[in-house]
């Protein structure tokens, strides 16, 4: 699945093969090796993009009036320009040098720029836009990326449906070329029971004859690795998938607490796997079952001897399993027919058995 396919005919698309974002975010902490590194880990467990976050703090959230919207216990800062400062280091070289990267091994670059400045820096690295669910309003930043005249994810997390639907006519009135939907919930980290899957599924109805559907989780994987959420949006019909990834869920803070790692990310997509190995495809494959078919299928059999010009019917004739005799699907054409020759009990039936309609 590449990004080129989610917006070429989602109609041709393959059930349980969705497009997987693995958002690094800033889980880099401002290093390059540790960004690399997980490049490297999205490449080699199924991920297809690695997605990075670009901002500076002063542009994305006052320093005075923008409280933390997220688990305290999981990270104590309780405000955003001070988290964000923590993290913003990064500039268009190094993402220049992450894109090289990234095509190195396969996987695309993707960043989702929170400021007109960074649309424009990023635009010559990227294939897609993301937008984040907290700018679904933010019209400058919409219009700065429609012009780019690319292809757009667009999470909706706490967004209303005519939210969305403003927003996606904003992108395609300044020139997007397609947008995708990600049903999100913008609890950091989201309960299960907050998660309301249920809400793809009217994306889906409502936006998805225009729109490819997809799923933005921030639900914390399983203690054995499973990632249920994601499961459900694909086994939904996601075209789409993303989650925060990280190198170590045991870090406290940002968005580690509640990422996925390599082992996580390996096991959904082999899970993946084996979810269109059960589920298959095309129209049924008749040489899978053949010798079932010969074997187990009802044919007519003699119940007791008959003889010569006996008429047939039900009280000689029985419908068993058997490897040769007339189908019993053509019980009819055989009820009221005369035996042409003595027939001894247990005998599948043949058509030379027979002779003509009374």
């Amino acid at each position: 699945m590449s990004f080129k396919e989610l917006f070429a005919d989602k109609n041709s698309f393959e059930f349980l093969s969705p497009y997987i974002i693995a958002e690094i975010g800033v889980n880099h902490e401002n290093s390059m090796e540790k960004a690399k590194q997980m490049i490297k880990e999205i490449a080699e467990s199924g991920g297809h993009a690695a997605k990075f976050q670009t901002y500076k703090a002063d542009k994305i959230a006052s320093e005075k009036h923008a409280p933390s919207y997220w688990d305290l216990s999981s990270e104590p800062c309780t405000s955003q320009h001070e988290l964000f400062k923590k993290y913003d280091s990064f500039g268009i070289e190094e993402y220049e040098e992450l894109s090289n990267y990234c095509k190195e091994l396969g996987v695309d670059f993707i960043s989702t720029p929170f400021d007109v400045d960074s649309v424009r820096a990023l635009d010559k690295f990227m294939d897609y836009f993301k937008v984040a669910s907290a700018d679904v309003t933010n019209i400058p930043l919409l219009r700065a990326i429609g012009k780019t005249e690319k292809p757009v994810i667009m999470s909706t997390g706490a967004a209303t449906l005519g939210e969305v639907e403003t927003a996606i006519n904003t992108l395609r009135q300044a020139g997007a070329t397609d947008v995708a939907l990600m049903h999100c919930v913008l609890n950091y980290p989201t309960p299960k029971k907050n998660a309301q899957m249920s809400l793809m599924r009217d994306l889906i109805r409502i936006f998805g004859d225009e729109c490819p559907i997809g799923y933005s989780d921030h639900v914390r994987p399983n203690d054995d690795g499973t990632m249920p959420a994601l499961e459900i949006a694909t086994l939904h019909g996601a075209l789409v998938i993303e989650k925060h990834y990280t190198y170590d869920k045991n870090l406290s803070g940002n968005d580690h607490y509640h990422a996925m790692d390599k082992s996580d990310l390996k096991q959904f997509t082999e899970k993946l796997g084996e979810y269109r190995d059960l589920y298959g495809g095309g129209p049924r494959n008749m040489k899978l079952e053949e010798q079932a078919l010969a074997n187990a299928r009802r044919r007519i059999i003699a119940s007791k001897q008959i003889k010569k010009g006996d008429i047939l019917g039900e009280g000689n004739l029985i419908a068993l399993r058997s490897n040769n005799g007339i189908d019993i699907s053509l019980w009819d054409k055989v009820i009221n027919t005369r035996a042409a020759n003595d027939i001894e009990q247990g005998t599948p039936l043949s058509w030379e058995m027979l002779r003509g309609m009374l």
